[in-house]
Formats: C-alpha cells, structure tokens, sequence
C-alpha cells in the first residue's frame, strides 16, 4: 500500500455535493465521469496527495444506491494506492481478508480497481487502486 488514493464519500446530489465540496476545499472538482458498469457518476477533488470521490447512483439496484438506502450520505470506502493490484489482492487473500471482486477491474479515474469486503476489514470498505499505464 503505497498511499491513501482517496476516500469516496456517497452522495444523493452530485451538482450540490459539488458546490458544498468545492466551498469546503476552496477548489473546484478537477472531473466528472461516469462508470456505466457499477450505475455509478463520480467527481474527484485534490487536496494534498490525496483526493476526495463523491458518488451519486445512476441505477438504483447499483452498489452505492443500495449503500444511500441503507446509510444515507456520508463516507463510503478508503482507497489505498498500490503497485501490483493482483499482488496486493493475492497477499491480502493469504492475509485472511475477504475479496469483493476476484480480478481487478476498469474503475473511474484511469484505475484498475479491486475491494475488500468491510466484515474483513473493520466495517470499512477497503478499495484498492493501481493506475493503468497507457
């Protein structure tokens, strides 16, 4: 794990979440993009070396229109830089935590992606993140 990626935050409003966001970091979102695979649009604010992801549900069987009808707004996943996707996900498989996914896949922002299930890391949802090189 190289560094905190960012932390996603679920959202029912993207446009006010944007506004609120951009208030509180004095900055404005760098990117809006959709991924169709998991009903999902995100944004993504910098600050510092890492960023903040705000998700609003696009279909509401999708994983974060479930996550809102159950919890509401509020954090939804720590995302952590790695190297290696398939090495991290293999070691933390021989470590004892849970994987969601059993191969990365394409998640927004130019990254392959890859969760821990939150009963196998203390409630919290753990994504792990590797940059495709292109």
């Amino acid at each position: 794990m190289e560094k905190i990626e960012h932390i996603g935050i679920a959202v029912h409003d993207l446009e006010a979440a944007n506004e609120r966001f951009g208030k509180l970091l004095g900055q404005s979102h760098y990117k809006i993009e959709e991924v169709p695979s998991e009903g999902v649009r995100t944004s993504f604010f910098k600050t510092g070396e890492s960023k903040i992801e705000l998700l609003e549900a696009t279909e509401p069987s999708g994983p974060i229109a479930k996550f809102l009808n159950k919890n509401g707004e509020g954090m939804h996943h720590i995302a952590f830089a790695v190297e290696d996707i398939e090495k991290e996900m293999k070691r933390l498989k021989a470590e004892g935590f849970t994987l969601i996914n059993e191969k990365p896949k394409k998640g927004a922002d130019n990254k392959l992606v890859a969760f821990l299930h939150p009963k196998s890391s203390n409630g919290v949802l753990i994504e792990l993140c590797q940059e495709i090189i292109k």
